[in-house]
Order: structure tokens, then C-alpha cells, then sequence
């Protein structure tokens, strides 16, 4: 039987000498195709319908914008109320038998051509009756909200209020790169500040006028990605108002940046050799303050905060000044975390020539006494106005600046080691106190160094050696207060010294 179906099957037809097994695959693949084109045309056309169906008349839709550019609102009588300022709202505290408030809300809209020139941002204020003092706000993604309750503006406003975003990482705030770019006029040669082995930075100006400095990293992926991850986890959430203030970051594709707030006075660096002394050349009180601003904040970094932060990279070129020279330290590209428990890690040498510890230029050995002989180096670079290591030396002069120093030291020619280009000199107390206090911060053997809390009273001393009174106090004296000593400063931005800014720019140079 099944002989005779496959000789029925095999036989041929008329249509084109077609056989029948074929004529009947032809016929069964047509039907396919023309159910599943019904049903397409079908599906299609009933989504059309639903779309038509749901769409709102032209004549319904608003002539405005719908980016709202800024949302104001004032405290008005009903009296001077007019209907095309805005809206008139009534706010009744339930809590109290006061007159219920009324305020007029400003809507303002931006034109959609320029939505591309930055991102649109907003505020709500309400201010209240009562003239009392306190004030309260905090920052949106779209804007700020502020109650305040006097009708005096902040005195210091954040440099991020009106900024769009918020960050994904939980501080500072996330900048897309055509925010950047915009900021840094597409990252124009007349904006760079600086550049170094990592990446360059720009400076920029951000969306709502604050100044900022943009650091870019190279393109190199995996590189670029291990600076930000450092620089994120070093100081994303520290604050201290000698520290270079974190603001937010870009992560977009292969881009990896970092926005800084802007330190527009220079750095140490440029003050003593370089571009800055057309400026003058700073005071010994100036230099004095620079370096005990920065003591305070590696004093932090070491003692104040879990885990604590090696900088691995403190030079006069990474202290920035700022207007009222205080000091702000940056650049944490290099930096390290150490963890609770931990005495010292192990880790490629990194740093800059001069300034590295040598116990860690020999066995790779890193802890926070490796910054307290960097930091050592950069109080003698600034008060004796050499360079840690300077080639340009006489033959018969010492190169290396720590060893020059104990030279000088060492035959009493101390008073002889002082930048002359200091006008008006310090006094010995003063010059014996920092030189004693560098030479213990660079001593060779690592244990005998300082720390930086010990440092920091050091240099704030008013006699120095400390008295042996003093000394046997200072054993006895648990750490607790000196990490509360550093927590002191932390996120203030405040100066030091009330002068007006002028008057402490005339009294800082000459």
C-alpha cells in the first residue's frame, strides 16, 4: 500500500510537469504566506486605529514650551495680586491660629530652540512671615527648594544649586559631556590649566556661572578608569576646607572626568619658582599658613576618617592657594586607602623625584608616613625657596635639598638657609621651630617621624622644642583628641583670617 502511495505521489501533472508531492508543497507554503500576510495587515492597521484614537486634537495643544525655565516664588498682599504675574496661592498652617499666607508663583518658559545651549533648572522659595534666623534647603535634580525664613539671601551658596542632575553614586552630581563641553568651550587649548601623566585640566564655568576645574583623563580605558575609581574613593565623600572640594564627575562611554572646584590663585609651586612671583613673592607668614593649612588636612586624611587616605603624591605643585592663601590640596590620583588595622601596604613607586620617602623608593612599603617626608620636603622647599632637587647647583653645593639643610644644620649656618627673597625675615624662634619641625618630619627611619596631628601643634606652637613638661602630658594624652581636632574643619569652607580679601592679599606677598 505504501508502494502505491509513493508511485501516486511520484506520478507527474499537467501544470508544468510538476508531481503531485511537489504541486501540494507548492500549494500548502501559499497558504502560509497568505495567512501570515492577513494577519499582519490586520495587527497593523488596528494599531493605527488605536493610535488615532488616543491622539488629542491640534487645537488642544498649548502654545507654550513645555520646559519650565524657572519657578519663583514671592510673598504678595491680595491687594497687589494681578492676574497675569503668576498664580496666587493661600497656605494655611493649621497648626496655629496665624493669618494664612499668601504667595505668587512665577512660571517662566524657555524656548525650545535654545534647549540645546544648557540644562534648564528652577527654584521655589517660600518666605515666611516671621523674620526668624534659622534657613533650611536642599538641592533637587530639577532645581532647588529653599524655606527660608529670613529675606536675606545665603551668604555662601553651593556651587552646585540649579544644576540638573543628581549623582548616581550618592554625592556630588553626574555631568553628561556636552555639559562639559559646554563649560570648557569644547575643551579649548585657551581653557587648559595644566596637564600631567594622567589626562589635562580645563577650566570651565558651569550652567549657573560657578567656576570649575575639569580634569580629563586620557583615553586609555583601563587607565583612565583605576584614576577615576582612586580619585572617587579618596575623596568623593571628604570634605575639609583645605582639601580641593570634589564636585561631581562624567562617566559617558570611554570618557572618565572629574569636576573640581576652581583654585584660581596658583599653586605653592608657582609661587616660589615660577609663574606666580610676577605677582610678588609670598611673606613668611603666608608660606607658614599655606603649610599648616595643608598639615591640616593630611592630619584628616591620615587620622580622622576609615579608611585613611596615603595622598602618595604631596608636592608643592599639588597645594593650591586660594584667594585668601589658604591651602587646598589636590590631585588624588596617586592616593591609596588604608584599612583598619593595617600598618602598611605594598605597592608599585609612584610619586614625584625628590619628594618619595626612601623607605619607600626601596622596598615599595607605603603607609602615612611616607606623606609626612614629602611633606617634610615641601616645608624646606618653602623656606628655603630651593627645589627639592636642583641640577643647576654649584658642583661643590649639595644637590638634594633635605641633605643640603643637614648640612647646613649640622655646621650652624642655619640662618643662612632662608629664601632671600623673604623681605622681612622671620624671627629665630620662628625659623628654629620650622626647621626642626621639617628635620623631624624627614628623618630617615620612618618610626621616628611625626605624625601629622603632631605636626599641625608643632607649627601652631609658640615654643618649640616643646617643653619636657609638655612632652611627658602630650604621652599620656589619648589619640581621640587629636582626630577630634581634625574633625574640627570638617566641610567648612570658612577662612582662617577675617581680613577683607584685599587687605590679606597686601599682607601675604610683597
Amino acid at each position: 500500500m505504501a508502494s502505491d502511495l509513493n508511485a501516486q505521489l511520484s506520478k507527474s501533472t499537467s501544470i508544468f510537469g510538476l508531481k503531485v508531492w511537489e504541486l501540494i508543497g507548492i500549494i500548502v507554503g501559499a497558504l502560509i504566506v497568505v495567512i501570515l500576510f492577513v494577519l499582519t495587515c490586520y495587527l497593523t492597521s488596528r494599531k493605527k486605529s488605536k493610535r488615532a484614537n488616543e491622539q488629542i486634537p491640534f487645537s488642544q495643544i498649548p502654545a507654550v514650551s513645555k520646559e519650565i525655565k524657572e519657578v519663583r516664588v514671592e510673598q504678595v498682599s491680595t491687594n497687589e495680586f494681578t492676574p497675569r504675574e503668576g498664580i496666587l496661592l493661600t497656605i494655611h498652617d493649621k497648626s496655629s491660629d496665624k493669618e494664612s499666607d499668601k504667595v505668587l508663583v512665577h512660571l517662566g518658559t524657555g524656548k525650545t530652540k535654545n534647549a540645546d545651549n544648557g540644562s534648564q533648572s528652577g527654584s521655589f522659595h517660600h518666605v515666611e512671615r516671621d523674620g526668624c534666623g534659622s534657613q533650611s534647603g536642599e538641592e533637587g535634580s530639577s532645581g532647588t527648594f529653599g524655606a527660608y525664613k529670613n529675606s536675606h539671601p545665603i551668604t555662601a551658596p553651593s556651587p552646585l544649586t540649579g544644576l540638573p542632575e543628581f549623582s548616581h553614586l550618592g554625592w556630588g552630581h553626574w555631568f553628561t559631556l556636552r555639559d562639559l563641553e559646554l563649560a570648557t568651550n569644547r575643551f579649548s587649548k585657551e581653557n587648559v590649566l595644566g596637564e600631567g601623566g594622567y589626562g589635562v585640566v580645563y577650566r570651565g564655568k558651569l550652567i549657573n556661572g560657578t567656576p570649575v576645574a575639569v580634569k580629563k583623563l586620557l583615553n586609555n580605558l583601563g587607565q583612565a578608569e583605576k584614576e577615576f575609581r582612586v580619585e572617587v574613593e579618596a575623596i568623593g565623600h571628604v570634605r575639609h576646607k583645605n582639601l580641593v572640594r570634589l564636585l561631581g564627575y562624567c562617566i559617558e562611554g570611554i570618557h572618565r572626568m572629574l569636576v573640581y572646584e576652581y583654585v584660581g590663585n596658583g599653586n605653592l609651586e608657582q609661587w616660589l619658582h615660577g609663574a606666580m612671583r610676577h605677582h610678588g613673592y609670598l611673606t613668611w607668614e603666608a608660606r607658614m599658613k599655606v603649610l599648616l593649612g595643608t598639615a591640616k588636612a593630611l592630619a584628616y586624611l591620615h587620622e580622622a576618617i576609615e579608611p585613611k587616605v596615603v595622598h602618595r603624591d604631596i608636592k608643592s605643585s599639588n597645594i593650591l592657594i586660594d584667594d585668601d592663601f589658604n591651602a587646598k590640596v589636590s590631585d588624588f590620583g596617586l592616593a591609596k586607602l588604608l584599612g583598619a588595622g593595617k600598618s602598611h601596604i605594598t605597592t608599585r613607586v609612584m610619586g614625584t623625584f625628590g619628594y618619595v620617602a626612601p623607605e619607600y623608593a626601596n622596598t615599595g612599603l607605603l603607609n602615612e608616613k611616607s606623606d609626612v617626608y614629602s611633606f617634610g620636603v615641601v616645608l624646606l622647599e618653602a623656606i628655603t625657596g630651593r627645589d627639592p632637587v636642583d641640577y643647576g647647583r654649584l658642583p661643590q653645593e649639595q644637590v638634594n635639598l633635605v641633605e643640603w639643610l643637614k648640612m647646613m644644620v649640622g655646621s650652624r649656618r642655619s640662618e643662612e638657609v632662608v629664601d632671600p627673597n623673604i623681605e622681612s625675615r622671620p624671627s629665630t624662634r620662628a625659623l628654629k621651630r620650622s626647621l626642626l619641625t621639617a628635620l623631624r618630619c624627614v628623618d630617615p627611619d620612618s618610626d621616628k617621624r611625626p605624625r601629622m596631628s603632631q605636626v599641625v601643634r608643632m607649627l601652631e606652637s609658640e615654643e618649640y622644642p616643646i617643653p619636657r613638661e609638655d612632652r611627658r602630658h602630650r604621652r599620656t594624652q589619648v589619640g581621640s583628641t587629636e582626630i577630634e581636632s581634625q574633625r574640627e574643619n570638617y566641610d567648612t569652607d570658612k577662612s582662617d583670617n577675617p581680613e577683607p580679601r584685599s587687605e590679606s592679599k597686601r599682607n601675604y606677598r610683597t
